[in-house]
């Protein structure tokens, strides 16, 4: 069984990759880009194929499909889900898969930009696949094993469950939703067609994660509108909103405060994009921390920061909207743990040690969790993602992809 995994999770995984499905967080459309449905109709396609049942693409383009039961007896839907786009943080247009068979344990070279090096030294993860296939891109772009890894994790154990009537499971969903990386990836319908009492997402990283705690999250945009004026008749006129911008990015704490000063469970204010002119100008920042209490004092500590530069220059206007995201799926996940146990059991039988860091992000599965779904994350095997260093073990997605299956047979025990 697990042969046929890999020779299948590299190929699909290889032929997904090759699609660029990122998402664009400037767009209003569902989805954000047309080209995710590019995978999203080779989905449907795939799933026709297989003889998955009730495939639908939905108006808001998530793809969903049923591997009917093979038990008699009533138990519980479960369903799996992962996303087709990808990060718009960097390039994903061109994106060449390469295959580095038996890895030896020496640097990986990327071959379009030799400056990207894979080293056991840096991504200490890397020396414990010494043996396995890893995939990676080929310097210039990312990977796109988030989320493609899960696809084809998902479809792999779809095409097996629908082709061994003889495993015992129960109904099971099928769903790749679009617009994850930008926040906007479960649909308020979503909950209801996907028809599920339980869910995972195939979305995390080392093998054996299982995630029950993730981030909760907020977005903050502030505009800043200044005062115009021609440079050479600027003096005591002209009010500088990109002035303004940097005052605010620099008042914020910067030691212990941000991505690159923290770890583990503390939260941050993220600055990731900043546009505009000297007449005005706008900063977009994720706000995060595992606790409700920590997010909510975060965007107080912005929204101050924004008052008092707005009290240094009157003649400015400065406004910070702050909008909730997510929240960390542990408040719900800890009413009821059968889902993470579950899934903790089926690392256990098949001889992978679980665990379950707190996730310093967030999934599909954290949104879905609060909207009724309990949905933990399960390990892919994906590393450096978001990056051209993004590269993923065959040998891990198949362990994910048993995990699943095993997932499906303890469920039909009711």
């Amino acid at each position: 069984m697990h042969t046929a995994f890999a020779a299948e999770l590299e190929e699909r995984l290889v032929r997904y990759a090759r699609l660029d499905t990122q998402a664009d967080e400037g767009s209003s459309t569902t989805p954000s880009t047309a080209k995710q449905y590019d995978l999203l109709n080779l989905l449907v396609e795939e799933l026709h194929a297989i003889g998955a049942e009730e495939v639908t693409l939905t108006s808001y383009g998530a793809v969903l499909a049923t591997i009917p039961a093979t038990v008699a007896h009533s138990v519980p839907t479960i369903a799996f889900l992962a996303h087709v786009d990808t990060a718009p943080a960097f390039n994903g247009t061109g994106v060449k898969p390469l295959v580095h068979r038996n890895y030896d344990g020496n640097p990986i070279v990327l071959p379009d930009d030799p400056h990207q090096v894979l080293t056991t030294d840096h991504f200490p993860y890397l020396e414990t696949k010494i043996g396995d296939d890893i995939i990676t891109a080929s310097g210039t772009t990312l990977l796109g094993a988030d989320d493609k890894a899960g696809i084809a994790i998902i479809m792999t154990m779809a095409h097996y469950l629908l082709q061994e009537r003889t495993v015992p499971h129960g109904k099971i969903r099928l769903c790749f939703t679009p617009d994850e990386e930008i926040g906007r990836g479960v649909h308020p319908d979503l909950p209801r067609d996907l028809q599920a009492d339980a869910a995972y997402t195939l979305d995390g990283g080392p093998l054996g994660e299982v995630v029950y705690e993730t981030f909760s999250a907020d977005k903050a945009t502030v505009q800043i509108t200044g005062v115009s004026i021609h440079p050479g008749y600027a003096k005591g006129e002209l009010v500088n909103a990109l002035h303004l911008a940097a005052k605010i990015i620099d008042t914020l704490p910067q030691v212990t405060m941000t991505p690159e000063t923290t770890d583990g469970r503390q939260g941050f204010i993220h600055v990731y994009q900043m546009t505009g002119t000297a007449a005005a100008a706008e900063l977009h920042f994720i706000l995060r921390d595992f606790e409700r209490e920590g997010l909510q004092a975060h965007g107080e500590l912005l929204q101050q920061v924004c008052a008092t530069i707005q009290a240094t220059e009157p003649r400015a206007q400065i406004t910070c909207t702050i909008t909730p995201q997510y929240r960390n799926m542990r408040y719900w996940l800890e009413h009821d743990m059968r889902p993470v146990e579950l899934a903790l059991e089926a690392c256990q039988q098949l001889g992978i040690e679980p665990f379950s860091p707190p996730t310093r992000g967030g999934t599909d599965g954290s949104r879905l969790t609060e909207m009724g779904v309990p949905t933990p994350n399960l390990f892919t095997g994906m590393q450096n993602i978001h990056g051209p260093l993004e590269w993923i073990s065959v040998q891990d997605m198949v362990h994910a992809t048993a995990v699943c299956v095993k997932l499906a047979q303890l469920w039909s025990k009711g």
